[in-house]
């Protein structure tokens, strides 16, 4: 064989061997089906389909390379131990854990299995992570400014209601209550005004509550989410309206649902933000490795049928940065 037929026969066998290991490898690629663990205490169905898009552009497709078990408690805390014991039984590579409640059932159910938390809104307090910058164990992701945003709610619910002195601050009994609202009075106080704690733990409680900060003659109202509240929304909204209480919500659903005014972070952003985190971890990033991140967009949405059943005026500086849902 002269060197000329030897080296192309060489040439041959290399590139068929780089074309073998390059078949291999996308085989393998192929092959392999990632799965994500997605517990929560409600449904949020727009939030799961906002990441399951984002995981999409990622390149991960349910049905081809992606499986979303999902687990949530319909409201339902005392639930979320047993849910969180399901999924990790179920060995996925992530789990999605949305709010300090979920989160806490996550962390006590594995060890092991990385964990993307959403709307938690104290991880370090929490015992979630060590800090923000170094998480140090299986738990990363997005941080929603809950409690840091005390300041800004007490603000708001001053300038939609100008005259009021007393404000009425309705919360759930989570773990973050005590901070929350300690946060509140903090922020109310140095503007001075008395605050009003009151708690909804159940339909019950939520009917006293209101009665009670009628009978207090609350000026303004705070809703802090958490708990029962998401499902109680438009009962929430009707006793604001049928108290005059222009009330201050975190939440835009509470808006969709004919309350006032909320504002707060971009879910959409914040879940797109989880994705990236759960693409890291798939591709084999620790999350002990991964700094918590924070969003850095935030929404307001004022309810204008609200706004005139009420009789009040929205300042135009508000309105401008709105957006006004008819």
């Amino acid at each position: 064989m002269c060197w000329k037929t030897f080296l192309a026969h060489a040439v041959a066998v290399c590139l068929c061997s780089v074309a073998l290991s390059s078949f291999a490898a996308e085989a393998q690629s192929l092959a392999k089906v990632y799965r994500i663990g997605w517990l929560s205490r409600i449904p949020l169905l727009s939030s799961r389909a906002t990441l399951t898009r984002a995981l999409n552009d990622l390149g991960y497709v349910e049905g081809r390379n992606l499986t979303i078990d999902v687990r949530q408690a319909d409201g339902k805390d005392e639930r979320l131990s047993d849910l969180a014991a399901e999924l990790v039984a179920l060995k996925p590579d992530v789990i999605v854990a949305v709010t300090t409640v979920a989160t806490k059932a996550a962390q006590e159910a594995t060890k092991t299995i990385p964990i993307v938390i959403v709307q938690v809104s104290d991880p370090v307090g929490s015992g979630f992570v060590a800090s923000l910058a170094r998480p140090g164990g299986n738990i990363t992701g997005v941080t929603d400014f809950g409690i840091d945003l005390a300041p800004k709610y007490v603000e708001l619910a001053n300038t939609i209601a100008p005259g009021a002195t007393r404000i009425g601050l309705l919360m759930s009994d989570n773990p973050l209550r005590p901070a929350m609202q300690k946060a509140m009075e903090d922020a109310a106080t140095s503007r001075g005004f008395t605050l009003l704690p009151a708690m909804d733990r159940s339909d019950a409680e939520l009917e006293q509550a209101f009665a009670s900060l009628t009978k207090e003659k609350a000026g303004a109202l705070i809703v802090f989410g958490g708990g029962p509240m998401g499902l109680q929304a438009i009962r929430i909204a009707e006793l604001a309206a049928k108290a005059k209480l222009p009330t201050v919500y975190p939440d835009r659903y509470f808006v969709t649902k004919g309350g006032l005014l909320s504002y707060g972070p971009s879910y959409p952003q914040m879940y797109k933000m989880a994705a990236t985190f759960v693409d890291r971890i798939f591709k084999g990033a620790k999350p002990s490795d991964l700094p918590v991140e924070q969003p850095t967009l935030f929404n307001m949405s004022i309810n204008d049928k609200a706004v005139k059943a009420l009789g009040i005026t929205i300042p135009q500086l508000i309105l401008i940065n709105a957006e006004v849902i008819q």
